[in-house]
């Protein structure tokens, strides 16, 4: 069993990046952006709403304050004020999940923030008091290992492992930096194997050419790569067809 998740309304005003509403139709949950790397208000409601009438769980999506670098730009931001920006985000996409008839069902950091918080635990922690600032034990989303997940844990909130089918990942478990050579597998044929030995042993091949652990209740799948909703398509379907239950994991 395995939820499939990706990072949608990831556009701003007239721009738009993802497919939202065909990628809505394949994927289990949803990485809503909740403004601060990309999204804005009338893109988080109308992805809410799509959402909510095809059953897909949303989860906010919080990131650095960046939208100029996509929130993939390193920053260095206080735990005070991170905390604070990351309750601010889910509470504006909460906003608009209840007003479609549905919640904020978890949260998970985005870019910079994401791959920060896998080492770092003043920034990790920070990201946890603003959940936890913001309401309701929601679970946190995030790299098996990481800081992140083990702050979470700490402090009570389900902690869901993660595993990405189109990213590289080094001899430790973690994900190739994007500026480095093959760091995204572009390969559709590969993607859709890397999924299915995620979903069913838990293991993926590192960039090294070594199998490594990558055990994960949800898989990702980037919306913002070319032929994304085909490729997600593709995934869903050589999930189900090796008897893989697709569901969300909140």
């Amino acid at each position: 069993m395995i939820d499939l998740n990706a990072d949608l309304g990831e556009g701003f005003g007239r721009w738009e990046l993802t497919d939202d509403e065909r990628l809505l139709s394949v994927v289990t949950s949803a990485n809503v952006a909740c403004g601060f790397h990309a999204g804005d208000a009338v893109t988080m409601r109308r992805v809410c709403e799509l959402a909510a009438e095809r059953g897909v769980t949303i989860g906010a999506q919080v990131a650095y304050r960046d939208l100029a670098g996509f929130g993939r730009r390193a920053m260095d931001v206080p735990p005070a004020e991170l905390a604070a920006e990351v309750a601010y985000q889910i509470g504006a996409l909460e906003v608009f999940a209840r007003a479609a008839g549905a919640r904020v069902a978890y949260v998970k950091p985005h870019g910079a923030l994401y791959n920060r918080v896998v080492h770092d635990e003043e920034q990790a922690t920070a990201v946890i008091d603003g959940v936890l600032l913001a309401g309701p034990a929601l679970p946190v989303l995030g790299l098996p290992g990481s800081r992140l997940l083990e702050v979470a844990g700490k402090a009570g909130l389900p902690a869901v492992m993660e595993a990405f089918a189109d990213r590289a990942y080094t001899e430790e478990g973690t994900l190739v930096p994007r500026g480095r050579a093959g760091a995204v597998i572009t390969d559709p044929d590969v993607v859709v194997e890397r999924s299915l030995g995620l979903a069913r042993l838990g293991e993926v091949v590192s960039l090294a050419g070594t199998r490594i652990e990558a055990r994960a209740r949800s898989l990702c799948l980037h919306g913002d790569t070319p032929g994304a909703v085909e490729l997600a398509g593709r995934v869903r379907r050589r999930l189900e067809e090796s008897g893989v239950r697709v569901e969300a994991f909140a």
